[in-house]
C-alpha cells in the first residue's frame, strides 16, 4: 500500500492521540482515518446510497395510510 505524508498542526496531533490513546501520531491518525471511512460504510448500510434514489421515491410519492 502506498504511503502518505501530511502536516498537521502539533494541537490537533495531540489531541487526536489523547483520544485515540495512542503514542504516535501516524498510528493516531490511521486509527481516525479508519473510523472515518468504517462509519461511513455503515450509515451508508443503514441508509442507502445514491443509486437508492428510485427505490425511496416510489415510497415517498404513496398517500399516506390511516389519514
Amino acid at each position: 500500500m502506498a504511503k502518505v505524508t501530511i502536516s498537521l498542526d502539533s494541537d490537533l496531533a495531540i489531541e487526536v492521540m489523547l483520544l485515540a490513546g495512542t503514542k504516535s501520531p501516524q498510528d493516531a491518525v490511521e486509527l481516525v482515518v479508519r473510523d472515518y471511512l468504517a462509519r461511513g460504510r455503515r450509515t451508508e448500510a443503514r441508509t442507502g446510497d445514491a443509486t437508492d434514489q428510485d427505490r425511496l421515491s416510489d415510497r415517498r410519492s404513496a398517500p399516506e395510510e390511516g389519514r
